[in-house]
């Protein structure tokens, strides 16, 4: 409560001589000043107001010509979203986590880009082209370098061509990425994403669709980041040496989730700073990982189990996991993973299901998009390829995202995830971490030969023992020269 002394008006007291405050006692001869009222005293009080009021009127002009220049500031109808959309993507890069297309350059082309009959600037079949990724406001994009599973393989220790397919699919990416440097920029961090976008080009990285693809082998993992790649599906629709597939799962077998040799990839991803991709790979293989991974994961493509109970998508626990982890499930657009009963019924509003669900249960900050675009056959009406993905968050903001969220959900979460990962290994690799050794437990070793100049007598005397042979003697005989040889 205020006193009543302070609810006074304040008495004025007029300004006194010297000799008054020196205490002389006056008189009616003495002389008494009383300031007189100037004209232009309330200037004085006022001027702080006056000049802020000035000032405000000299730079109202440039305040109202900026908001013209940068309409991202001005205010808009909130239910127009198409402007919203196309406000948010030319500032935010769209950034897709997975596109087979250079696997349809393989497949179709067989790797040969150069002799005219590839032009990506066309309008071609399918779900991708230069033009429609214009289009579709994309500003980056991780290309999967594919290869299938291998049906001649019995057993994952089996041989194959796969290892030297994937390398072909890594040159072949590369490559057209390299053909179109006014509208792609190959890159391999972050940074490089986010200065591609500002520079007007489309983001390009590479990502392993499938341990498999490296024949189950960890230093085969370290050459692959070698070469580029930033992120690798721990398993495709096969089994490997490292984890259980979603595909195994569903042909009635038993869900064994992550290998010995699993825990020791985790390890050694976690330490490259490489992107550790979950889609693909059985529900207790994505518990496994979680448990022990040092670093976020990803789901380059994958849905939400609870719409959908497809065992390519994620369970709600994995979603609570991936929250706790500080990773990212990149929603797919496969029609099968959206509605397992009726695949030809469904729509974009399918999608925008999944990605509500995922953001509700995960949370925003930790969904993106991954379409499969260029390796799925079929997709959702209304997302038929990739000129459509404003159609997609103008979606979502009708159902209630903001802008702030698609931000996320459109290439900030990504790029957050990755960054993340990469400053973690940095840490895992000045603390000392040594690359792991680690091999398949059931892995053959190639053997020397019985003279070989062998480092251990331990190796001698096997090699002796079991009789390692001889190396190829080139058919010389016992004259001293070589055997019938056919000429040319």
């Amino acid at each position: 409560m205020e006193s009543t002394a302070e609810l006074r008006p304040r008495q004025r007291t007029p300004l006194r001589t010297t000799s008054e405050v020196d205490g002389l006692e006056s008189t009616e001869s003495a002389l008494v000043v009383h300031p007189q009222a100037s004209q232009y005293a309330w200037l004085g009080r006022w001027r702080s107001t006056v000049l802020a009021a000035g000032f405000a009127i000299l730079i109202a002009p440039i305040i109202s010509a900026g908001s013209w220049l940068s309409p991202t500031e001005s205010p808009i109808d909130p239910t127009n979203y198409a402007l919203r959309t196309k406000r948010v993507l030319e500032t935010t890069p769209l950034i897709d986590g997975h596109n087979d297309w250079p696997w349809l350059i393989r497949v179709e082309l067989h790797n040969r880009i150069y002799d005219g009959s590839f032009d990506p600037n066309q309008r071609l079949l399918g779900h991708t082209d230069i033009g429609r990724m214009r289009q579709g406001m994309m500003g980056g994009q991780f290309w999967s370098v594919h290869v299938k599973c291998d049906a001649a393989q019995k057993h994952f220790e089996d041989p194959s061509w796969i290892v030297r397919d994937t390398l072909e699919q890594i040159d072949v990416a590369k490559r057209f990425i390299a053909e179109s440097p006014e509208v792609f920029t190959y890159c391999e961090t972050p940074f490089c994403a986010r200065a591609a976008f500002k520079n007007g080009r489309i983001a390009s990285m590479l990502g392993i669709e499938g341990g498999h693809q490296l024949g189950g082998s960890i230093a085969a993992v370290r050459q692959a980041y070698d070469l580029g790649v930033r992120y690798i599906t721990t398993t495709h629709n096969c089994d490997n040496a490292w984890a259980t597939s979603a595909s195994t799962v569903a042909r009635g077998n038993p869900d064994k989730g992550l290998s010995s040799l699993g825990a020791a990839y985790v390890r050694e991803m976690n330490r490259l700073g490489m992107m550790i991709d979950l889609s693909h790979v059985s529900h207790q293989t994505m518990r496994d990982v979680l448990s022990i991974t040092q670093t976020p994961v990803i789901f380059s493509h994958s849905g939400a189990y609870s719409i959908t109970p497809h065992l390519r998508n994620v369970p709600d626990d994995v979603l609570r996991s991936i929250r706790r982890n500080g990773g990212i499930v990149m929603a797919v657009f496969v029609n099968r993973f959206l509605n397992m009963k009726d695949p030809s019924a469904v729509t974009i509003h399918d999608v925008v299901d999944h990605i509500w669900h995922l953001a509700e249960v995960a949370g925003w900050e930790h969904v993106g998009i991954g379409s499969d675009f260029s390796g799925t056959p079929f997709t959702p009406s209304g997302l038929e390829d990739v000129s459509k993905y404003p159609d997609l968050i103008q979606l979502l903001m009708a159902r209630g995202a903001t802008d702030a969220q698609i931000r996320l959900l459109a290439g900030d979460n990504i790029l957050r995830v990755w960054e993340s990962i990469q400053r973690r290994a940095r840490e895992i690799q000045a603390e000392g971490e040594k690359p792991v050794e680690e091999e398949w437990e059931g892995r053959k070793w190639h053997k020397g030969y019985r003279n070989s100049p062998y480092m251990y007598r331990e190796t001698r005397e096997r090699a002796v023992k079991e009789d390692w042979g001889q190396p190829d003697q080139f058919n010389v005989g016992k004259s001293g020269g070589h055997g019938a040889v056919l000429k040319a």
